[in-house]
């Protein structure tokens, strides 16, 4: 875990090599001459810069897309990996993976920077550097930081050690239980919920920090982990009518509507103003990995046409979550920049003299295409020895200025990444309320979501993959996937409930390899922690 390392650089608030291709440095020092918080931490700014460095943990591509993102989608078998990673196809994920290696140690390094940082803020408030009002707004934004961490991987890992102090410890502690992490995050969340303002307390200028919104989301969400189902409610309840949901679902993903109305917590990239999330602002590979290779030259990961074939019939999240062949992509955005037929690669393919390149960017009118592929023709990439489906992920697909081409340089983009949103909570409360006897409640707060989800009024009869659902939990388990796929928590929530593994041999009819739900514990961690065990079926 190497947590001693980084704990003590951390004591005195100094910057750590972040183990990240696109990261840039976090905080800019001047004075690197046996410097002490004293020194550093001596104006209001600095313990802004010191919270800042805990966020910008999330600004990192590994951490999200291939770890949560890959977790959150490829595990729920609603989309695959066509690259290095395909062993997620057959939940046969490594020890050795990169990328949970990278979800591992960045997590603690953010947990290292939240526990020095709780100590430097009480005492620059007790020293009068900082205000009582922004002491307790940052104290709040450092243990809803630590929270969601611990979250994350409880919900990915299961146990893990705790590490909840600094310069007490080596790094070597064993694992706590699922349930004893997640205790925590309770404990954490609730002293964040404590000290936050509402999203409408912040200045503009602060835009996309933590509120107390989101920590009662995610502390909810929490509770469900360890069954506290009437205490989740309850929280729940607290964020209801705090948000709203947005009138079109289209709308949600798009680049020029982040933190909208529905959105509770997002991971801010390029952010304007001075509260950015480190000391720079990023960018990331997220969209164009999601893209067609047609498109892109990447096409990473594709969809499972059995999303695509599950909604039901009029549901109009199908067309704002998987573009399939022959599908005009239905965002607004790219849409007014012109379509699928602006991309660069398009152009060039169909202007080629190759006829079978041509083919593949000629639309069923003959014309340049302006669809995903056609149903004659699908684009499945280059690779035919391992085609991809033909579907994508349209919510990463958004971003009108990524083209994903490494030949004109954007591969990156700045689109921020939703983690939670008020669509979500209201499925959480929907199952809180089912599991604790209200049913009725239950049904009508999940028909808000699925009115939206049908453009008015969702049909009376629940369908899902073509069949009728009439068992209420069944049904917020399948609005969990139609609602939240291609995002941050389908997997999560399923196995949250319990059901992870029933679920997708009832969908797909494959079978989890027992144990394999977790991630597998990082092989380096193991390795220099003697404490720490390898997660069972690995």
């Amino acid at each position: 875990m190497e947590i001693k390392k980084y704990l003590s650089v951390l004591a005195v608030g100094l910057a750590i090599l972040l183990p990240s291709s696109c990261q840039k440095g976090f905080l800019d020092q001047t004075d690197s001459s046996n410097p002490t918080r004293f020194v550093l931490f001596n104006k209001p700014a600095d313990g802004i810069a010191l919270v800042n460095a805990i966020y910008d943990t999330y600004q990192n591509a590994d951490l999200l897309k291939k770890s949560l993102w890959y977790y959150a989608n490829f595990q729920s078998h609603d989309f695959f990996n066509w690259g290095n990673d395909r062993f997620y196809n057959t939940y046969a994920i490594p020890s050795t993976f990169g990328g949970i290696q990278v979800f591992w140690q960045r997590a603690y390094i953010g947990i290292a920077r939240a526990n020095s940082a709780i100590v430097i803020i009480a005492q620059m408030k007790e020293n009068g550097v900082l205000t009582e009002a922004l002491a307790d707004r940052l104290t709040g934004e450092i243990y809803f930081l630590r929270g969601m961490t611990y979250y994350y991987l409880a919900a990915s890992f299961g146990g893990v050690p705790l590490e909840l102090t600094t310069g007490a410890n080596d790094g070597l502690r064993p694992k706590s239980t699922q349930d004893e992490v997640f205790a925590q995050v309770e404990q954490d969340l609730i002293v964040a919920a404590g000290l936050l303002p509402w999203k409408e307390g912040y200045d503009p200028t602060d835009l996309g920090r933590a509120t107390k919104g989101a920590a009662l989301s995610y502390l909810g969400a929490a509770q469900m982990w360890l069954k506290k189902y009437d205490l989740a409610l309850a929280t729940f309840n607290q964020v209801t009518g705090k948000y709203t949901l947005i009138p079109k679902f289209i709308d949600i993903h798009e680049a020029d509507k982040e933190n909208n109305a529905e959105s509770i917590f997002e991971v801010q990239f390029v952010v304007a103003g001075t509260q950015s999330w480190g000391a720079s602002n990023e960018v990331a590979w997220i969209g164009s990995f999601g893209m067609p290779e047609e498109v892109s030259n990447f096409g990473y990961d594709y969809g499972n046409k059995g999303l695509y074939d599950g909604f039901q019939t009029g549901d109009q999240r199908k067309a704002a979550t998987i573009i399939g062949p022959g599908d005009i992509n239905p965002s607004p955005g790219i849409i007014a920049r012109g379509g699928i037929k602006s991309y660069a690669l398009v152009k060039a393919g169909f202007a080629s003299t190759d006829p079978v390149v041509k083919l593949k960017y000629t639309g069923s009118d003959g014309n340049i295409i302006n669809t995903c592929g056609t149903i004659a023709k699908p684009w499945i990439g280059t690779d035919l020895t391992i085609p991809r489906s033909g579907y994508y992920n349209e919510k990463m697909w958004r971003d009108p200025t990524l083209n994903g081409n490494s030949e004109d340089g954007t591969i990156f983009g700045a689109q921020n990444q939703v983690l939670v949103r008020y669509g979500e909570v209201l499925l959480n409360k929907a199952e809180c309320q089912i599991r604790t006897g209200n049913v009725a409640g239950g049904l009508a707060t999940m028909k808000l979501v699925r009115d939206r989800a049908f453009g008015g009024t969702a049909p009376a009869v629940y369908m899902s993959e073509g069949k009728v659902v009439a068992d209420p939990l069944q049904m917020v388990y399948h609005e969990y996937r139609h609602e939240l796929s291609g995002e941050y928590s389908t997997f999560y929530n399923l196995r949250r409930a319990g059901v992870a593994t029933s679920f997708i041999k009832e969908v797909y009819n494959i079978d989890i390899p027992a144990g394999h739900e977790l991630y597998p514990i990082p092989q380096i961690e193991i390795g220099l922690n003697p404490n720490l065990t390898q997660n069972a079926g690995y």
